[in-house]
Formats: C-alpha cells, structure tokens, sequence
C-alpha cells in the first residue's frame, strides 16, 4: 500500500503539472512515484484474481484458464 504522503504527493504534483509545468527533477519524481503506484495497483488486482472463482448461471466453475493457471503457481510458492 502506498503511504498517504506518497499519495498527495502525486496529488501534487499533477496539480502543479496542469498549472504551471514541473522541473526535470520534478518529473522524475512523479514518475517513479507514479511507478511504485502502478505496481501496487497491479500487485492488489493480481492478489484479488488469486482468490476468484467464476460461476456460471447453472453453477459450473467456469474460471477462465489463465486464472486457475495463477492460482496453481500460488499454491506451489
């Protein structure tokens, strides 16, 4: 989970991005920022599909391979 200061950082800096520019130093921050960001977005929708099973109206698992297929390299580690 990224850190609320972390957070408004970003918040920021996008602010000060549409506003008035940032400097190149600026822009390497948000960018790594934005990075570490995206990688626990990812990190969490990955944990989430970890967990999920996919039922059909008739109850039938019908969890698409590529899930199972994680799940299964989960349960080995």
């Amino acid at each position: 989970m990224i850190s609320k200061d972390k957070l408004n950082r970003i918040n920021a800096l996008a602010k000060k991005s549409k506003e008035e520019g940032l400097t190149a130093e600026e822009k390497k921050e948000q960018r790594v920022l934005r990075e570490e960001y995206l990688g626990n977005i990812r990190s969490s929708f990955t944990n989430q599909l970890k967990t999920m099973t996919v039922i059909d109206p008739e109850g039938k698992d019908v969890t698409p391979k590529k899930v199972k297929d994680l799940q299964a390299r989960n349960k080995k580690h």
